[in-house]
């Protein structure tokens, strides 16, 4: 059957070459019409293949050297040849090889005054065009001068040929060759006259098509560098931006504003970033490095540049971005088998493991003195009943003075008469025994509300790394307002005494009822930190703490066309700079503006990051991140404070240095906000905040000091846009990226849950891995069961448990992985009977923060030596990635001991999908989506990698399986997940990434994720790891039968799917709809003119109307050659 219908089209085809009668080539156009007509594009690419193409195209070339011209069969020709032509990619190289390219521009030029006719060429010229070489060809030929001489100023007639030539000129500009000879021939000016004058008079709005036609136009003319100086010679920035706001208000007109907004962005100058410095103020002398400071300066001379170096580089690479980035992520793809299936050779000498033997006590023969002594470390605590921790003997290596940012810190509230005099370093003990208020305590005003708590340096520097936290001697204060670089060599003492009757206050006010925080401990443990700044100020969040919210928050929904309001006004900037105020009222390295009746700034505390304020309108205000320390780039984790807000008054926030081609901002994600009157009248919550949130490119670009001193223009910068009201006035408040997580953070509630746990059910070893670049200790946990008794027996069961290793961190701007961490850590430590039969089962070994340095001064994803550590581990340094070295040790060592991991997990973040999911690693898998043939007697592998997302996906309500990935791409063989995998032979190596905005299905489907759900994750991951031991290890019949008796795990596994049938959700894109879809592209420089619709629509018209009048005008005629007329379709009578 199939073979008979292909061989019945191929003798209609070949017919229709070599037939020169009309009626036959009448009527095989009318079958291949009605065939075409109905059913899918697949009809059209099965024609394609048997040669459809070529035989339209010599068909055109038969009817136009026939001595007579007959219109209706060259129509027909015509239009079958545009409709066909749309799908086929090679339709312009083929008319090229038949010589049918010189015959169609023939006709359109004898067809001037016919419009009919020359609408059906121009149809044909626009389909050829799509081809960048026939384009050029057809330039060469005089086609763009012939087709602008058809276009008209406005008018009512032949407006359908009018469309039919805008569109074919812009098919024609997309050739940069063309388009440079465009603009040396003075289009530029003309389109632009004609595109005013069609936006004017055409008031109903009844000719978009026509009008957007020109803006293609001049799209592709400023797609190289001469269009886009003519074009701002021409004003056209000023027109294009003035005709746009009339299409602002209306969703019809989105067609238009869309690529005038492609054009202005595209056209305006690329500037630097105001005010920026190229690398970070905060330096860092790496051990090694000649280089001892930040880079050289940028140079005072602003240059403007008006795109790249190459014309349309960048406009190509924005264009083919899905494309390239597809081939890219298949190219990167590893498919060296021998590479894939190696397992290297242990490369570190057993005599440098025998160090990690004091990091895995727990298999030693003095268990139980371990044991003991850990007993010894918990009973030990101060007179305040908070635990001590021993003294490190750390050295510190924080940068020296000189290294610190330059200018200082500049107190930017107004002076009130409640602030306190500045004061000499006191400690806050003899402080409050030596000076007595002379009032009655009262309540705190509002500007006495504490935003931070201020710390003083103590005056031996050299003992400041032994000190005993929560000491009697530790001089901490809280100051009263805003917070002040105190000088120590002023004296007073009343200003140290209010902060300590402050601290007082707080401490009594604060509800005790937050978990596993406790303020005091918190502010010992930021006192031992050591930061490159050396901070003196705690954020009021991290002090006090934050509890879970008790509710849920919804995705945001974004108003239908407020990116594009957003670039318009930002555009608005570039064409009227004097509606601005341009003014730094916030300056982490240099002087500010301390400005009345303006908000103020302030980020000089642990993962605080805001380098610079901008305010450019009244309640407006731009903001520059800082780069990561020793780097200019990595610019989009943010933490700040900010206060003297109005109430009920809106505030926009631009932060403009951004560097991700696009977030989950626009998605529907929010930034956080932490309101310090709210946690003081008892809502300690860190809250999603803010609306008309957006994230798009726009015309800075990062000079960084290589592009600097190469004198090129550096990489476009991208802008997070939100608006917020606060809540209160004078208020002080925090904003960030995403839920914050500091190191001393962890440091304070890791040694509360070593207080909580069951000393007798729970080992919890807390040993340093290592020190920091940057002085700080890297804590290693180790957590398993007790043995159940001191026999040799149970000794060796425990010393039997096989080995997880989790870490977290390692990109200090995924604060949302250690919420993870912190929930897996709670519940393997506490006293669950699962948690129980988990450390029963397994040995865990938790580095909880693998780059405390990066949190610790507010890094995005580098440590002080401005590396990603995550793409160090196939040859790590001891010295320059010391987290790094002594971890990969540390699995060496386990392997040497044939202990090697059954479960290998690095917990991230991820900043452009929603939902958790995981990066594993199969061979298989890699060389089936490279596209390689599998010798499956060579190529074995253990199915078992996949197990473990299987059950996340049913017992986890925010885990997305078809999420996952298992792909071993080139460019992450340095990443742990990888060289865990090769080197270490972790069958189960992932890096399970957490989204930063929300779920797409199941449970919680349409809502942002928050703490809560985050360590929900962190306890469902440990679930998972008890229903992978039930189901894929080996396991004892005791073990088996606690599991049964803890859980049914088929009625759970049920009760999930009940729940997720009621929401299910197939997630074909990650993109959620909500919003216009064309404000997602933050590059806004693509559109959809490959899309012929509005051609088929044309053809599919005209069709009608012709056919529609043939069959009046043959109706009743009868049958001809054995066919018959119906609806203006010749159908065959059987």
């Amino acid at each position: 059957m199939a073979e008979g219908e292909a061989s019945g089209l191929q003798v209609l085809l070949t017919t229709l070459q070599s037939s020169y009668d009309r009626d036959v080539i009448l009527n095989i156009l009318s079958i291949l019409t009605d065939l075409l007509s109905v059913g899918t594009a697949r009809r059209i690419h099965y024609m394609i293949s048997k040669g459809g193409s070529e035989a339209l195209l010599q068909a055109l070339v038969n009817v136009a050297q026939a001595p007579t011209l007959d219109n209706d069969v060259l129509l027909s020709v015509l239009r079958l040849a545009a409709k066909v032509g749309q799908k086929d990619k090679q339709f312009g190289l083929k008319a090229e090889k038949l010589e049918a390219i010189d015959v169609t521009l023939s006709l359109a030029k004898k067809n001037l005054n016919h419009s009919q006719n020359l609408t059906h060429c121009l149809w044909v010229l626009r389909v050829y065009a799509s081809n960048a070489v026939v384009g050029t060809t057809l330039g060469v030929n005089g086609a763009m001068e012939l087709v602008l001489k058809v276009i008209t100023p406005y008018t009512r007639k032949h407006t359908t040929t009018a469309r039919a030539a805008v569109e074919t000129l812009a098919a024609l500009l997309k050739s940069k060759s063309n388009s440079r000879r465009a603009v040396s021939r003075g289009f530029v000016c003309q389109l632009l006259r004609l595109h005013q004058d069609w936006h004017q008079n055409d008031t109903s709005n009844c000719y978009v098509g026509i009008r957007r036609g020109f803006l293609l136009c001049l799209k592709h003319i400023t797609n190289v560098r001469s269009g886009r100086e003519c074009f701002l010679l021409a004003n056209g920035m000023e027109m294009l931006f003035q005709t746009a706001q009339d299409c602002l208000s209306s969703k019809s007109l989105d067609p238009i504003a869309n690529i005038v907004i492609q054009i202005l962005r595209k056209t305006y100058p690329k500037m630097p970033l105001p005010a920026a410095p190229l690398s970070s103020p905060y330096s860092f002398p790496i051990p090694g490095s000649t280089r001892t400071g930040p880079s050289p300066p940028r140079p005072e001379e602003k240059s403007l540049s008006y795109g790249c170096e190459e014309d349309g580089e960048e406009v190509k690479k924005d264009l083919n971005h899905e494309e390239v980035e597809a081939k890219e992520e298949d190219d990167d793809l590893e498919t060296d088998v021998e590479k894939l299936m190696s397992k290297p050779e242990l490369d570190w000498p057993e005599s440098d493991l025998e160090r990690y033997r004091e990091l895995c006590l727990e298999l030693c023969d003095n268990f139980l003195e371990v044991k003991s002594q850990s007993e010894d470390e918990m009973s030990s605590e101060d007179s305040t009943g908070n635990p001590t921790c021993p003294c490190l003997g750390v050295t510190s290596k924080a940068a020296p003075l000189n290294n610190q940012p330059k200018g200082g810190e500049r107190d930017q509230t107004a002076k009130r008469q409640t602030l306190p005099q500045k004061t000499s370093r006191v400690p806050v003990r003899n402080c409050v025994k030596k000076e007595k208020s002379s009032h009655e305590p009262r309540k705190l005003a509002p500007c006495e509300l504490a935003p931070v708590v201020d710390f003083f340096q103590t005056q031996d520097k050299a003992n400041a790394d032994s000190l005993n936290p929560l000491a009697k001697d530790i001089p901490w204060d809280i100051q009263i307002g805003r917070v002040h670089c105190l000088n120590p060599c002023e004296p007073g003492l009343q200003g140290a005494v209010g902060a300590s009757e402050v601290i007082k206050k707080l401490l009594k006010r604060h509800p005790g009822n937050i978990p596993f925080h406790n303020p005091r401990l918190y502010m010992a443990k930021a006192g031992s930190t050591k930061s490159i700044p050396e901070f003196r100020v705690l954020a009021f969040p991290d002090f006090w703490g934050h509890r879970i919210l008790p509710y849920s928050q919804s995705i945001h929904q974004r108003r239908y066309g407020t990116q594009k309001a957003k670039i318009f006004e930002d555009i608005r900037r570039v064409i009227q700079p004097e509606d601005t105020i341009d003014r730094v009222i916030f300056n982490l390295d240099g002087p500010s503006c301390d400005a009345p009746e303006c908000l103020k700034f302030f980020s000089k505390f642990e993962s605080g990051n805001l380098c610079k304020a901008i305010q450019m309108r009244e309640f407006e205000y731009d903001l520059i991140l800082n780069a990561d320390v020793n780097t200019s780039q990595h610019q989009q984790w943010f933490y700040f404070e900010v206060s003297a807000m109005k109430s009920a008054t809106p505030y926009r926030f631009n932060i403009i240095n951004c560097e991700k081609p696009n977030s989950q901002f626009n998605y529907g994600m929010q930034p956080v906000m932490y309101s310090v009157k709210e946690a003081l009248q008892g809502r300690p919550h860190w809250i999603r905040m803010g609306y008309d949130v957006c994230y798009y490119k726009n015309h800075y670009q990062r000079c960084t000091a290589v592009a600097a001193a190469a004198g090129t223009s550096g990489k476009s910068c991208y802008t997070l846009t939100f608006t917020v009201v606060f809540p209160h006035k004078d208020d002080v408040c925090y904003l960030a990226y995403h839920y914050p997580y500091t190191y001393s953070a962890m440091m304070s509630q890791l040694d509360i849950l070593e207080q909580t746990r069951n000393p007798k059910k729970t080992f919890f070893r807390k040993q340093t891995l290592c020190q920091t670049l940057g002085g700080n200790p890297c804590p290693l946990l180790t957590i398993t069961a007790m043995p159940v008794s001191e026999s040799r027996e149970d000794l060796e069961k425990l010393r039997d448990r096989r080995y997880v290793v989790l870490m977290a961190r390692v990109h200090p701007g995924e604060s949302n992985a250690s919420w993870v961490m912190k929930g897996t850590l709670e519940f393997l430590l506490s006293n669950d009977p699962i948690a129980d039969l988990l450390r029963h089962c397994f040995i865990f070994k938790v580095v909880p923060m693998l780059n405390p340095d990066g949190v610790i001064n507010g890094n995005q994803r580098c440590s002080l030596s401005g590396e990603d550590l995550n793409r160090r581990w196939l040859k790590p340094s001891s010295v320059l990635q010391p987290t790094i070295y002594h971890t990969k040790g540390l699995l060496y060592h386990l392997r040497s001991l044939g202990r090697a991991p059954v479960v290998f997990c690095d917990y991230h973040g991820h900043s452009q999908k929603k939902n958790v999911f995981l990066y594993g690693c199969s061979i298989k898998e890699t060389l089936w989506q490279a596209g390689c043939s599998i010798d499956t007697s060579v190529v074995t592998e253990d199915v078992g990698y996949r197990t473990l997302a299987k059950v996340l996906d049913k017992v986890a309500p925010a885990f997305l399986m078809s999420s996952c990935n298992f792909l071993v791409e080139k460019s992450r063989e340095a990443t742990a997940r990888v060289v865990a995998w090769r080197e270490i032979g972790v069958l189960r190596s992932y890096t399970m990434e957490s989204t930063f905005c929300g779920c797409s299905h199941g449970l919680y489907k349409g809502l942002q994720i928050g703490t809560g759900e985050l360590e929900e994750m962190g306890a469902k991951f440990c679930l998972g790891l008890l229903v992978l031991q039930l189901k894929s290890l080996p396991c004892s019949k005791e073990v088996m039968a606690q599991a049964a008796s803890l859980l049914d795990l088929e009625e759970e596994i049920a009760d999930l799917r009940t729940q997720r049938s009621s929401s299910s959700c197939i997630e074909t894109d990650d993109e959620l709809p909500v919003g216009d879809e064309v404000d997602y592209n933050t590059d806004s420089c693509s559109d959809q003119e490959e899309d012929f619709s509005g051609l088929d629509e044309a053809i599919q018209e005209h069709t009608f109307r012709l056919d529609r009048g043939r069959g009046e005008v043959e109706a009743g005629k009868g049958q001809v050659c054995g066919l018959k007329t119906r609806d203006g379709l010749c159908i065959s009578s059987r």
